[in-house]
């Protein structure tokens, strides 16, 4: 149902009963489940997608994300499966989605990604391209822009599955419009807000 749960100490078939006829009233699919303690105390962050839409994110609004959160805000109570007190967080995986499943990496096809590998592919580690979706033999296709084009190199690399160690997809700011903030020395920030 998710696409990455960590749920320690929580009966994970008892959340996800209450979590699943919640999210299909809403049409949306879980992303990721999360059950960990922080500063304030104990938190379950529930990651929300629509269960169609193309771009990440999409469809999951502020309002959304609060009328989920009182609903299953709601479905716990009734299942009663918190002792004490805990924190509910409802959100999107926003435009830099993490890519966990294989089904992602086909879905997301045409977006910019980055690939965390082990092991490493021609030396790289870490590599950048555009998804090209999931071959027959379930390798995902990686469209490399910076690769050198010739008749003897393709700048398509299928990867291995078991090979990537994470991947999200990349927004390319400056495409979008957005120009880099320039970057200021730290010694001459302070000496401008020292002066003020």
């Amino acid at each position: 149902m998710f696409a990455y749960e960590k749920l320690p100490g929580l009966p994970r078939e008892r959340v996800l009963d209450a979590i699943e006829p919640v999210l299909r009233a809403y049409g949306l699919a879980g992303v990721e489940l999360v059950w960990r303690t922080d500063g304030q105390g104990r938190v379950l962050y529930v990651t929300v997608e629509s269960a169609d839409a193309a771009e990440p994110g999409q469809g999951v609004t502020l309002e959304v994300c609060s009328r989920l959160s009182r609903d299953l805000s709601t479905a716990f109570d009734v299942h009663n499966l918190f002792d004490g007190q805990y924190r509910l967080e409802v959100g999107s995986p926003g435009l830099e989605r993490k890519l966990y499943t294989a089904a992602d990496y086909q879905r997301f096809r045409g977006k910019l990604a980055k690939l965390k590998l082990s092991p490493p592919v021609a030396g790289q580690s870490v590599i950048t391209g555009t998804l090209a979706g999931v071959d027959p033999e379930g390798n995902v296709l990686l469209e490399n822009d910076d690769a050198p084009r010739s008749s003897s190199e393709s700048a398509t690399r299928a990867i291995a599955f078991e090979q990537i160690r994470s991947g999200q997809l990349v927004v390319d700011w400056q495409q979008m419009g957005f120009s880099p903030m320039p970057r200021q020395r730290a010694g001459r920030r302070s000496a401008a807000q020292g002066r003020k």
